[in-house]
């Protein structure tokens, strides 16, 4: 009798325990805007569940009564700005499903159920808001573009370009180290290069300075190599448009109203300003002819120091010249003659693997510093700090002295945890 008694208190307290833990969240899924975040857990049974608020760090916690959980909540977070996980929790009652919402920003909450419809069953839903327009405006927010080069090789195809004493050909030379230029550009982050031309054709002048807009690039470099009808001559150049030529070319475009609005950048502030002034148009694109020129004279003088390390420099200044190529008036765009081909000597260091690609270090490192420290207002660039990890720092005490979250520290700076080392440089990202 009591062997009896004690198999049927076992199977009551089995189904007991059964019923007791009946409810189970099956799946859940989220949901991202401006204005608020969703959180939507669906269940197989009506919920039974409390909600509160703790802080130091900011969380919201769920406590759902007699629930177990059968599907995963990692990488939930991933679709909002707002929160920075989403995990589970050891809750002070047994059987209880504890879910956490480690928080990104400010934020206001709610919490209801919903019960079946159609193929729908119960379900819990989580709505969060952000309680400032800054966090909200971090769920938004658009990454900064890549800064673009445009790298044009001179000649190509059916132009030769000059001939060195072995008989190699100028295009040939200088196709390589673009190549080079572009791989190095595309490795520095915040950075992409485009090719005018990746092979031996030919590619007009007028079409070479019209790919590098269509491209929106930041700053058109042509490499070319020079040459010299007797054999001393030697060492590198780099060149700018002539005066003379940028307001010829200035001209042009102020005659063609249709071309106008092909301006990068000039062309929207001419359409939303000027209203057919032609004066106000004028002065809009001399002051953009203006920056742009005085940008490339700069750049060319960085490069001019920086291949005097390794090189010799035919001018030690940059020269001002007549260019088709660097003709575009919204455009920073510079000459570099990599060397004399028609020297035997430097011929044969142009040839060379090893110094082209002391040409494109040099030019990369020389670009890539110029727009660090001068990066247009929507790059990526512009968008980001860097800071040098010190002794007794850690990740999220760097997060708050910047005043950004440890979610966006580590997805800045691809990290999976919170380990960091002294002398670590880390990207800070602007909110």
């Amino acid at each position: 009798m009591n062997r009896l008694l004690r198999t049927l208190s076992l199977i009551l307290l089995g189904l007991f325990t059964v019923s007791a833990w009946a409810n189970q969240v099956n799946s859940a899924r989220l949901s991202a805007t401006a204005e608020k975040t969703r959180l939507v857990f669906e269940l197989s049974q009506k919920p039974n569940f409390t909600t509160s608020r703790l802080s130091s760090p900011d969380r919201i916690v769920i406590d759902i009564k007699n629930t177990t959980l059968k599907t995963k909540l990692e990488g939930l977070a991933k679709q909002t700005k707002l929160i920075e996980r989403i995990r589970t929790s050891q809750p002070a009652g047994k059987g209880q499903l504890r879910v956490v919402l480690d928080m990104a920003y400010p934020s206001s909450y709610k919490a209801f159920k919903l019960g079946p419809s159609g193929k729908v069953g119960h379900r819990l839903v989580v709505d969060v808001s952000p309680s400032s327009s800054k966090a909200a405006k971090a769920q938004v927010v658009k990454p900064g573009r890549d800064i673009v080069i445009a790298i044009d090789a001179g000649h190509g195809g059916k132009d030769p370009g000059s001939i060195g004493p072995s008989g190699i050909y100028e295009k040939n030379i200088v196709l390589p180290i673009a190549k080079q230029l572009k791989a190095k550009i595309d490795a520095t982050k915040g950075f992409r290069a485009v090719l005018i031309r990746s092979g031996d054709y030919f590619v007009s002048l007028n079409q070479r300075s019209e790919q590098a807009r269509q491209a929106d690039a930041d700053l058109l470099v042509s490499i070319h190599a020079d040459a010299f009808s007797s054999p001393q001559p030697r060492g590198a150049s780099v060149w700018v448009l002539s005066l003379g030529r940028a307001n010829n070319e200035m001209g042009r475009w102020l005659e063609k109203d249709d071309k106008l609005s092909e301006l990068r950048g000039i062309g929207e502030v001419i359409s939303e300003s000027s209203q057919g002034d032609e004066d106000l148009q004028r002065t809009i694109v001399d002051l953009a002819r203006q920056n742009n020129m005085a940008e490339s004279h700069t750049l060319a003088g960085h490069i001019l120091s920086e291949f005097n390390g390794f090189t010799k420099l035919h001018k030690k200044q940059p020269q001002a010249a007549s260019l088709a190529v660097l003709k575009s008036p919204d455009l920073v765009s510079l000459l570099v003659e990599v060397g004399f081909i028609s020297n035997p000597k430097e011929e044969k260091m142009l040839r060379s693997s090893a110094h082209q690609n002391r040409l494109a270090n040099a030019l990369q490192k020389t670009i890539t510093n110029y727009f660090k420290s001068n990066p247009p207002r929507d790059s990526w660039l512009a968008q980001t700090r860097t800071h040098k990890v010190s002794s007794g720092e850690s990740l999220s005490v760097i997060a708050r002295r910047y005043g950004v979250t440890l979610t966006a520290l580590k997805q800045a700076n691809h990290l999976k945890n919170n380990t960091i080392r002294i002398g670590q440089n880390l990207v800070i990202p602007r909110v």
